[in-house]
C-alpha cells in the first residue's frame, strides 16, 4: 500500500515525497533524548490542498502520518513511532496578510516566530510568543507553546484567533476568523491548539499582533540563594506590578550562560531577568517598584537598560540558556523537564528540584518563565550505562512533585511521549476518556502522529 501511497503523491508532489535515507533520518527524531525511528517517506508539502490530497491517500491506506515543521520538539512529538510519512511544512513560510488596523495577521504553518517578526518589524506590530528555539507558528500551535512574554502577553491558546486544519480524511476546515470574540458553536480553535498533530495538520494560522511598546527597559537582579529569588518573583507578581518578562536563573544555569553567552559583570548566582514595557515613564515606575520588592529579599543590585543592544544582549542569552547548559558537559544529551505550579507554591516546587538535583548526582541547570509558575531544568544525561534512566528518574521526581503541588506535567513543551504517563494523575480517568473519545471522533483509523498524549 506504501507504495502505491508513494506513486499516487508523486503526481502532484513530484520528488518533494523521497525516500532518501539522510532526509529520513532527519525526520527521525526531534530535539529529545527518546529513540530516533525512521518514516517511511518524507513529503514536503507547500499548499493545503497538497495536505488534503496526500491525507486522503494516507487514510484511505492506514499509513501514519506525523506533521513536522523545525523539529525543535523536546517530548518526541515529531518522532514517527510507527514509522509511515513524515509531512514536512517547512517550506510553507509565506504571510498571507498583515493587517495593522486590526493588529492581526495569517500566515503559514512552516513560517517562525523569528521570521515573522522581522517581517512585521516596520508596522510597529510584533508576535509575542518567543520559544527559546526558533521554532515554526504551527509546531508552537500544536504544542500550546509558550516563552519569556507568556506573563505580560500570553500563550499561543490567547493569541492564536483562527486556524486552517487539514482532518486525517483529508477534508479541509476553517476554524475561528479575526474577530476578538466569538460565541457561536464548539470553540475548535481550542480544541486543535495543543493538539500536537493528533487531530489534524495545521496548515495556517490566524495570528492576534501586539503593539510595540513605546519604552522597553530590561533590568537583572542577582541573589545569595536560589530561596530568596524566587520569594522575591512571588511578591512581584503578587503585587501586580505588570512586567513583561521575569525570568529565573539558578546559579549553574547563570555560570553556563556567562561562560557562553559571554556575559559580563555578573557572578555565577541565582538571578532573575526582567523586561519591563510601556511609557518611559511607567518602565521606571515597573523597574523601581520591583527593585524595591527585590531589596527585601536581598538582592544584590538592580541593574537596568533601556539601550536596545544591551537588551538584545541579554536577551539572547537567556534563549540560548539550553545551548548553554549543554555546553557545561559537552558529548552530554539534555534531557528539559517541564513543569509548572501556582504561584504560589513555586518555592516549594523550584527548591524541592534542586534538592533533587543535588540528591541524584547529576548536573542539572534550572531556568523558568517564573511569573507564570512555569520552570524547567536541563538534566546533563551521563554517558554511563545507567545515564539516561537515572536522568528520567529524575525528571519523573520533579514532575510529580509539580502534579501534586496542583500544577502540571508540562507548562509549554507538550505531552508527546514524555510525559504521557502524568496524563491521569493530572486530568483524572474520566477526562482523559473524554480526550480519547475526541479522538476516535476526529482520527477513527489512527494515523495522525499515534503514539502520543496517550499511553496506549
Amino acid at each position: 500500500m506504501l507504495d502505491t501511497v508513494l506513486a499516487e503523491a508523486r503526481k502532484f508532489l513530484g520528488d518533494r515525497i523521497t525516500t532518501n535515507t539522510g532526509l529520513r533520518d532527519h525526520h527521525a527524531h526531534g530535539q529529545d533524548t527518546n529513540p530516533p525511528v525512521r518514516p517511511d517517506a518524507v513529503a514536503f508539502i507547500e499548499t493545503t490542498e497538497e495536505a488534503s490530497k496526500l491525507l486522503a491517500l494516507c487514510h484511505a491506506a492506514n499509513i501514519p502520518v506525523v506533521p513536522f515543521g523545525t523539529g525543535t520538539s523536546l517530548e518526541g512529538h515529531v518522532t514517527p513511532v510507527r514509522a509511515g510519512i513524515s509531512l514536512d511544512v517547512s517550506r510553507m513560510t509565506a504571510v498571507l496578510e498583515v493587517n495593522p488596523e486590526d493588529m492581526d495577521c495569517r500566515v503559514q504553518a512552516g513560517l517562525t516566530h523569528r521570521s515573522l517578526n522581522t517581517e512585521l518589524r516596520d508596522q510597529g506590530l510584533f508576535f509575542p510568543v518567543d520559544p527559546g528555539a526558533d521554532a515554526s507558528l504551527g509546531g508552537m500551535c500544536a504544542t500550546r507553546a509558550s516563552g519569556t512574554a507568556a506573563v505580560r502577553y500570553g500563550t499561543m491558546r490567547e493569541n492564536v484567533m483562527g486556524l486552517t486544519v487539514v482532518l486525517a480524511d483529508g477534508r479541509i476546515i476553517k476554524t475561528g476568523g479575526r474577530v476578538r470574540k466569538s460565541s457561536t458553536g464548539y470553540d475548535l480553535t481550542r480544541l486543535f491548539v495543543g493538539s500536537e498533530g493528533t487531530l489534524g495538520v495545521i496548515t495556517e494560522i490566524q495570528l492576534r499582533l501586539h503593539p510595540i511598546a513605546e519604552a522597553i527597559s530590561a533590568a537583572v537582579c542577582q541573589f545569595p540563594t536560589l530561596g530568596d529569588a524566587v520569594e522575591a518573583v512571588i511578591a512581584i507578581m503578587q503585587a501586580a506590578i505588570p512586567v513583561a518578562r521575569i525570568e529565573l536563573l539558578d546559579d549553574v544555569q547563570m555560570g553556563a550562560c556567562i561562560a557562553y553567552s559571554k556575559l559580563e559583570g555578573f557572578s555565577a548566582a541565582p538571578t532573575l531577568f526582567f523586561e519591563f514595557h510601556g511609557t518611559p515613564a511607567g518602565v521606571a515606575e515597573q523597574a523601581a517598584a520591583a527593585e524595591a520588592i527585590a531589596q527585601d529579599y536581598h538582592a544584590r543590585g538592580f541593574e537596568w537598560t533601556t539601550d536596545p543592544d544591551s537588551r538584545a544582549k541579554l536577551w539572547r542569552a537567556r534563549h540560548d540558556a539550553y545551548w548553554a547548559a549543554l555546553a557545561l558537559k559537552p558529548g552530554h544529551q539534555g534531557l528539559a523537564t517541564d513543569a509548572i505550579v501556582p504561584i504560589s507554591r513555586l518555592a516549594e516546587a523550584i527548591l524541592g528540584a534542586q534538592h533533587d538535583i543535588a540528591a541524584s548526582g547529576l548536573t542539572a541547570p534550572i531556568v523558568g518563565h517564573v511569573g507564570d509558575g512555569n520552570f524547567h531544568t536541563v538534566i546533563l544525561v551521563p554517558d554511563e550505562p545507567d545515564g539516561l534512566a537515572r536522568a528520567w528518574a529524575l525528571d519523573k521526581k520533579i514532575v510529580a512533585r509539580a502534579v501534586a503541588l496542583g500544577g502540571s506535567c508540562s507548562g509549554e513543551h507538550g505531552v508527546g511521549l514524555g510525559k504521557r504517563e502524568f496524563l491521569e494523575a493530572e486530568h483524572g480517568v474520566e477526562t482523559l476518556a473524554v480526550m480519547r473519545s475526541v479522538k476516535a471522533a476526529l482520527d477513527p483509523k489512527g494515523i495522525l502522529n499515534p503514539g502520543k498524549i496517550f499511553l496506549n
